[in-house]
C-alpha cells in the first residue's frame, strides 16, 4: 500500500465508535447536570497565544507544538491543549458580560509532537472543562467532584486522586529560590533541559523525567512549606470541601503540572495498572491566565483528561462498553416487485430511528435470512409473492420463530410492534 497513518495518530473504526459515543455522552450528561456548557474552538489558533500560556520554556512550547506559517507568514499552531483557546474566546467574545461567572466544557482533538508510547499519541483526544469568574475553593472542589464522579461512574476503582497547591506568584518566587539553593551542587549533573529550567523556571526540574534529575529532586523542597497565608488558606479548604463531598484524596506535594499557568491547587487522578502514562487527568487553577493573554485579572480552575488512556483503564478493569449495535430488523424480499414495494416503507421505517439492513444483492431466501443471523437481527421483515398482493410484509421474531403479518398501509402499526417489540 501506498500510504500509511502517520506516526502517532490512529483511526477510531467502526466497531470502536460505539465506546467513544459512550464516553461522550456520559460526560456531557454530567457536566451539564452541574450547569456547564460546551464550547467549540478551532484546532488551530495565534502560536503566540501558547507561548503565552504555557510559557516559552515548557515542552510543550519548545519541542511538542506543531507549528506553521500561512501565505501570508503568521505563525499559527495546532492546539496542544485546551485551556488557553477556551480563555481566548471568552476575552474575545465578551463573555464577561452579563452574569460574572462562566461554566464552559470541550471535547476534541489535541496535538502535541511526543515519543508515541502506550496512552500518549501525536493526535489525541481530550475531555475538559473550565469554571471562570471565581476564587472560591469550592469551585477547584467541585470541579474535582465532576471528574471524580465522571470516572467512577464509568466503574473504575484503581483510582487515586492526588491534589497539592503550587501556590501563587508571591509566594512561588520563595519557592523558586529556594529550589535555585538546591539544585545548584547538582547543575552539571541535570540534563541539558534541567540546566536551562534552572534559571527560567527551576520546579520544572521536579518534573523531568530524566532518571538522573528525578534522583536529584527526590530531596528538593517542596512547595507546601513556602505558602503564604491566603495560599494555605485556599489549599486547606479545598480539602474540607472535598472531605464534605465524600471525595478521597492524597496530598503529592511533586505535582507541579507541566505549563506555567497555574496557580494554587493542582491535581492529578492516577490510574494503577497502565504503566508509566497513568494520569488520567490532571488541572488546577489559572488565576493569572486572562490577565496574561491580555484581559482583565479574573480567576479560573480547570481540567482535563485523554479518553485513550481512559479506555484503556477500562479495558484493564474488563469494563464492557457497548459495541456495534445489531439491527432491528433485516429485510427480506423475494422477486423483483417485493424489492419494488418495500422500498420506499424502508426509508420510513429508517427515518423512525429503527435500524434496519437491507442487501438486495442476496437474491435467495436462505442467503438473505442467514445474512440477517450473521447480522444478529432482531427481526426479518420477509416480502414474498402474497406479501406483495396483500401489501403487508411478515414480521419473524429470529429468536423465537414468531411470525405475524401487519400491513403496509398505514405502517404505522409495523412501526410500533418493533419498536415496542411485540413478537
Amino acid at each position: 500500500m501506498q500510504y500509511s497513518i502517520p506516526r502517532g495518530t490512529y483511526d477510531i473504526l467502526p466497531e470502536d465508535s460505539p465506546k467513544w459515543h459512550k464516553l461522550i455522552a456520559e460526560f456531557r450528561k454530567l457536566v451539564e447536570a452541574y450547569g456547564y456548557a460546551e464550547i467549540v474552538t478551532p484546532i488551530f489558533e495565534q502560536a503566540a497565544l501558547f507561548e503565552r500560556s504555557s510559557g516559552e520554556s515548557s515542552d510543550v512550547v519548545k519541542k511538542e507544538m506543531y507549528r506553521f506559517t500561512d501565505r501570508k507568514g503568521r505563525e499559527f499552531a495546532l492546539r496542544p491543549e485546551g485551556t488557553a483557546p477556551v480563555a481566548r474566546s471568552y476575552l474575545e467574545n465578551r463573555m464577561d458580560i452579563g452574569s460574572s461567572y462562566k461554566k464552559l466544557y470541550y471535547l476534541g482533538p489535541m496535538f502535541r509532537y511526543d515519543r508515541p508510547q502506550a496512552g500518549r499519541y501525536r493526535q489525541f483526544y481530550q475531555y475538559g472543562v473550565e469554571f471562570i469568574g471565581s476564587n472560591n475553593p469550592y469551585y477547584d472542589a467541585e470541579l474535582i467532584a465532576i471528574l471524580w464522579n465522571y470516572l467512577t461512574a464509568l466503574g473504575l476503582k484503581k483510582l487515586r486522586l492526588e491534589l497539592n497547591s503550587v501556590g501563587c506568584s508571591s509566594c512561588a518566587k520563595e519557592y523558586d529560590k529556594a529550589l535555585q539553593s538546591y539544585f545548584q551542587p547538582y547543575l552539571n549533573q541535570l540534563c541539558p533541559d534541567c540546566q536551562e529550567r534552572f534559571e527560567r523556571k527551576p520546579r520544572r526540574i521536579l518534573d523531568c523525567k530524566v532518571k538522573e534529575c528525578k534522583d536529584i529532586a527526590k530531596n528538593a523542597p517542596i512547595q507546601l512549606d513556602y505558602l503564604d497565608e491566603p495560599c494555605k488558606e485556599h489549599f486547606s479548604e479545598v480539602q474540607h470541601y472535598l472531605n464534605l463531598m465524600n471525595i478521597p484524596f492524597v496530598i503529592n506535594p511533586r505535582i507541579v503540572r507541566g505549563l506555567d499557568y497555574y496557580t494554587n491547587t493542582a491535581f492529578e487522578v492516577i490510574y494503577e495498572g497502565i504503566g508509566a502514562q497513568n494520569a488520567l487527568a490532571g488541572g488546577g487553577r489559572y488565576n493569572g491566565l486572562l490577565e496574561q493573554i491580555g484581559g482583565k485579572n479574573i480567576p479560573a480552575v480547570g481540567f482535563a483528561g485523554g479518553f485513550e488512556r481512559l479506555l484503556l483503564s477500562l479495558n484493564e478493569e474488563k469494563i464492557t462498553l457497548p459495541s456495534s449495535p445489531f439491527p432491528e430488523v433485516f429485510i427480506v424480499t423475494i422477486g423483483r416487485e417485493a424489492q419494488e414495494l418495500i422500498i420506499p416503507y424502508l426509508n420510513v421505517i429508517r427515518r423512525e430511528g429503527i435500524y434496519a439492513e437491507y442487501e438486495p444483492d442476496r437474491a435467495s431466501l436462505k442467503a438473505q435470512l442467514k445474512a440477517a443471523n450473521n447480522y444478529r437481527a432482531h427481526y426479518a421483515l420477509i416480502i414474498g409473492e402474497t406479501e406483495v398482493k396483500q401489501k403487508s410484509a411478515m414480521l419473524k421474531n429470529l429468536e423465537s420463530g414468531e411470525q405475524k403479518l401487519y400491513p403496509l398501509q398505514p405502517i404505522s402499526d409495523l412501526i410500533k410492534a418493533i419498536q415496542n417489540k411485540e413478537l
